[in-house]
This record gives C-alpha cells, sequence and structure tokens, in this order.
C-alpha cells in the first residue's frame, strides 16, 4: 500500500512540477526574444506590434553603443568586474584555505565575522564610506569603486569557499607535504587546482552580481567618462522620455544582458558542481 502511494504521488506532483518549470521556462524565452526583437526593430514598429516589418535595425546597437556611450560603460564595466573578481579570489581563497583547515586561536571568531559581515545592509555603510572614499580622494575613481567592490564582496566569498575547502579530503594535502611540499605549496599546487569548480563558481556569483550593480557606482563613479553599463542603461532610460528612442533602449539593455547569460550558459555544470560540491563536507 505504501508503494502504490509513493507511486501515486509521483505521478500527480511531477506533471504538475514539470508543467509549472515549463512554462516559466517558455515564458522567459519569450520575453527575452521579444526584448532582442524589439532591439533590432524601430520605435514606431515596437508601438504597432508589427517587429521587424522594416528589416533589421542593426544601427540601434550602433546609436547605442556610439551616441549613448554604452561602448565606454561596457569597457568600464569590464575592468571593475574583471579586477575585483580576481582581487576577491587572491584574497578568499588563502582565508578559506586557512579558515578549513587550520586550528589556531580565535578561528571560529574570524569565520563569525565574515559571516556578520553578510547580514549588514549596504544602506548602512552608503555614508561612512562615502566619507572614507572622499578623504582618501577615492571618490569618482575607479580604484575606489573596485575597493568597495572587493570590500563588499569578501564575506560571501570566504563563506562560499571555506565550506568547499572543507569538501575536500585532506589526505591531497597530506601527500603533497610527504612529497617536500611546503603548506603553501601545497595550497597553490595540489589543493587550489581541484578547487576549481568552486573557484568558478564563485568567480561567476561575483561577477553577475557586480555586473548587475547599480547603487554603489551611482554614489562612486557617477560621471560621464567612469559610468558603469548598467548607469549608461538608466541614462537611456532617462532619456528615452524625451527622444522615444525605445529600440535604442532595447538594444542596451540586450547589450547588458548578454555577457551573463552567455557565462552562464557556458559553465552552468561547473556552477552545479560546485554549488553541491561545497554543499556537502567530507
Amino acid at each position: 500500500m505504501l508503494k502504490i502511494n509513493n507511486l501515486l504521488k509521483s505521478f500527480t506532483i511531477k506533471p504538475i512540477a514539470y508543467l509549472i518549470l515549463g512554462g516559466w521556462t517558455l515564458f522567459v524565452f519569450y520575453a527575452i526574444g521579444w526584448i532582442f526583437i524589439s532591439s533590432l526593430s524601430t520605435t514606431r514598429e515596437i508601438f504597432t506590434n508589427n517587429l521587424l516589418a522594416s528589416g533589421w535595425h542593426f544601427e540601434n546597437y550602433i546609436t547605442a553603443l556610439t551616441t549613448h556611450k554604452l561602448g565606454l560603460y561596457f569597457v568600464n564595466s569590464i575592468i571593475y568586474v574583471s579586477i575585483s573578481t580576481a582581487l576577491l579570489l587572491v584574497i578568499a581563497a588563502p582565508a578559506s584555505y586557512a579558515l578549513s583547515r587550520f586550528d589556531f586561536l580565535g578561528k571560529q571568531f574570524i569565520y563569525n565575522m565574515f559571516i556578520s559581515g553578510m547580514g549588514i545592509p549596504g544602506m548602512m555603510l552608503i555614508i561612512p564610506l562615502f566619507m572614507l572614499l572622499l578623504r582618501l580622494n577615492l571618490v569618482g575613481t575607479t580604484a575606489g569603486l573596485i575597493l568597495i567592490y572587493v570590500g563588499g564582496g569578501i564575506p560571501f566569498s570566504v563563506f562560499f569557499l571555506t565550506g568547499f575547502f572543507g569538501s575536500l579530503p585532506s589526505e591531497l594535502s597530506d601527500a603533497a607535504k610527504i612529497d617536500g611540499c611546503s603548506e603553501i605549496q601545497a595550497f597553490w599546487r595540489v589543493m587550489l587546482p581541484i578547487a576549481q569548480p568552486g573557484i568558478i563558481t564563485l568567480s561567476i556569483f561575483n561577477f553577475i552580481g557586480l555586473w548587475n550593480d547599480y547603487l554603489w557606482a551611482l554614489i562612486f563613479v557617477n560621471t560621464d567618462e567612469r559610468r558603469t553599463l548598467m548607469l549608461g542603461v538608466e541614462a537611456i532610460m532617462r532619456a528615452m522620455r524625451y527622444t522615444g528612442n525605445w529600440a535604442g533602449m532595447f538594444a542596451g539593455i540586450v547589450v547588458l544582458f548578454v555577457p551573463t547569460f552567455i557565462l552562464f550558459v557556458l559553465l552552468s555544470e561547473t556552477i552545479i558542481s560546485g554549488i553541491t560540491a561545497g554543499a556537502v563536507k567530507s
């Protein structure tokens, strides 16, 4: 009787779950496809629901990248996000390895401090950070925003990698030490390459989070030459009230969306393996 009940539940729950998932997937693909097609149409065609009636208008992207300076903002975002993501790995990986492998005085306190940092609302830090960077003459500079990104991303990065390094077998580092490696050499030559799924997963999370940042960039680099792509798209949306260039706005949205979408599609399996491996400790 128990097996029959379980069988009936599986037959009733799975189709409903698949139906909901399939419906949501179709909705997402429809929305993304409509935005992409609209970016290649004219504003008149968008409002008359007659997309691509006059052909493919790739000039919308050229206008967005040149006239609205999205090309410059795209490069700015790449610089901010790439350097910040790399620095986060350089800082968080050794710290996470030490917290997961060694026992020392104050270890739990330090780890709890990182966890507590994840719970601090960003709105509470705006004024103190702005005053600090203002005194250091870093407001409106590339280094200032990178410093904010790195400082804000360290708590989650350490938390994520500590769990991942803790799931790796300690016998690997012990074998490296027997072969003559020091603790640092065992980390860089053995443990860090093995932790590649977790490293890639964390990098993607940080990249997507920083790429889509709006608040910190608005406060610390809101100048015409140092804006991020998110701020540039927002500027197009504000200008749209007066120019009515909806097609250009959709082109900017596509430019903003494509890099993170490509990253996730190409590395989705690595992300899943990195999350699941870090969730189970050996």
